[in-house]
């Protein structure tokens, strides 16, 4: 049999691929949708008010981001547990994972306090940077049920257990929106709240979320949490689970913290430059849904391949999540690049924005094949436990090509905001690259299981 053939994918893991995918996606679109939400209803009360929700949500996502990261640990841990049939192995990453979300959401709400100061020392309106700091303090009440569900989210992911997230996803969203316009413009006898109330209402509708959450998977969890393993408590295997967590958290916001960035530096071209990248960051973030959720899926296979000792099922996922998620976004990128017109007047009437717009979005369409392939290839490394190695190629990517060559692009040569694109499509590229040789390196070998607990630590089992 060739090299190739031993590669490629049957049509049932093709197919489980995009089974354990989609459900996924729909998760991924809900809870952004959650945010989304927030913005579009407070842009019915004034602009200071909107502009307070969007300030809010940036600070929101990109402190998150990080807790979200370490608790992706989770993903090899409990999925390379699954797949080895271990089921104590399986209960003490649960655990682990739930005294993790503890210490995350102790740490996210900390940097909640000074919100204020933060965003006037970043420069921000001096009339909006207040109400965008009361939002961010209301958001503490909803950080421990946030972070939880993406905990358990993670788990059900390795358990290959989604439909009760799907569920909790649409639930929340539901009583999101109703709770916003209650406490927004204040029905049913509430105040009106504006940008607190709005803050306030994905809050409750976080815990909303876990609670349904929790009542769907416990029949899944119930045995994996009770009883309470005391090893669980050990110091060691959680310092152990963080170390693959942190370098996970630290790629998420190196590359976050670089499209920020971005925006900021459209920013100063002025408000048709900026309205035109944020149009167009629109669009290749709702493709990006889809990718992200292989990403997810592939994490999940592949640590199951690893925990029972497959190698070459562990190639064959890698290979599946890759034609299907790269698939996807190079048919977008066709889109992207035959109707970019179309698709900007589809979100402005403005004649100026549209045309901004219409520059960027074939950037976009060469944005979006690299996209899918590095979220995808730095996933399969989760899963096969690699996240040091992938976290200094994302920085090296995006912090030392994409933002200083879209720099040098944009202002030095004069290329606009089309140069800032142009460098951060050099940044994803060069991720797509060095991620994938990592992939093909790592999978080119024999793959040990992640241990987080020691022999000498591990009781009778």
């Amino acid at each position: 049999m060739t090299d190739l053939a031993r590669l490629r994918p049957t049509v049932a893991e093709l197919r489980e691929m995009a089974q354990l995918a989609t459900p996924i996606v729909l998760v991924n679109v809900g809870l952004q949708g959650m945010g989304f939400v927030d913005v579009l209803i407070l842009g019915r009360i004034s602009a200071v008010d909107l502009a307070a929700a969007a300030l809010g949500n940036f600070y929101f996502f990109m402190t998150s981001i990080i807790g979200m990261g370490v608790l992706m640990a989770l993903d090899p841990v409990v999925a390379q547990a699954v797949g080895a049939r271990d089921e104590p192995g399986i209960a003490r990453g649960v655990q682990r994972g739930l005294l993790l979300t503890l210490a995350v959401t102790v740490a996210i709400a900390l940097t909640y306090i000074p919100a204020g100061a933060v965003l006037s020392l970043l420069g921000q309106p001096a009339d909006v940077t207040p109400l965008a700091a009361a939002y961010v303090r209301w958001c503490i009440p909803g950080l421990l049920p946030f972070f939880a569900f993406n905990a358990l989210r993670q788990v059900l992911q390795a358990l290959t257990r989604v439909r009760p997230i799907v569920i909790a996803v649409l639930v929340g969203n539901v009583a999101n929106a109703l709770l916003n316009w209650m406490l927004i413009f204040g029905h049913f006898g509430f105040e009106p709240g504006g940008v607190v109330g709005s803050s306030q209402g994905t809050a409750i509708a976080r815990w909303i979320m876990l609670l349904v959450l929790l009542a769907g998977c416990w029949p899944v969890i119930r045995s994996r949490v009770i009883p309470w393993r005391p090893e669980s408590l050990q110091l060691a295997p959680l310092w152990r689970m963080l170390k693959i967590g942190a370098p996970i958290a630290m790629q998420l916001f190196a590359e976050a913290a670089a499209f920020g960035l971005v925006t900021v530096m459209t920013g100063w071209m002025g408000t048709t430059t900026l309205a035109g990248h944020e149009i167009t960051l629109s669009l290749a973030a709702l493709t990006f849904m889809v990718p992200m959720g292989v990403a997810a899926a592939a994490a999940v296979m592949v640590g199951h391949a690893v925990g029972a000792g497959d190698i070459a099922e562990s190639r064959r996922d890698a290979v599946a999540a890759l034609a299907v998620g790269v698939g996807f976004m190079a048919a977008m990128a066709v889109v992207f690049w035959l109707i970019p017109g179309a698709l900007a007047a589809a979100f402005t009437t403005d004649a100026p924005t549209r045309a901004m717009a219409t520059l960027l979005i074939p950037i976009a369409a060469v944005f979006q094949v690299f996209d899918g392939t590095q979220v995808i290839s730095a996933s399969i490394l989760r899963g096969a436990g690699d996240t040091r190695v992938p976290m200094l190629l994302h920085v090296l990517s995006f912090w030392a090509v994409g933002i200083p060559l879209g720099a040098l692009v944009a202002f030095r040569f004069d290329g606009g905001a089309p140069g800032l694109w142009w460098g951060l499509t050099a940044g994803l590229a060069a991720a797509a690259v060095l991620q994938l040789a990592r992939v093909r390196s790592k999978l080119g070998g024999e793959i040990a299981r992640v241990r987080i607990d020691r022999p000498t630590e591990q009781p009778d089992r």
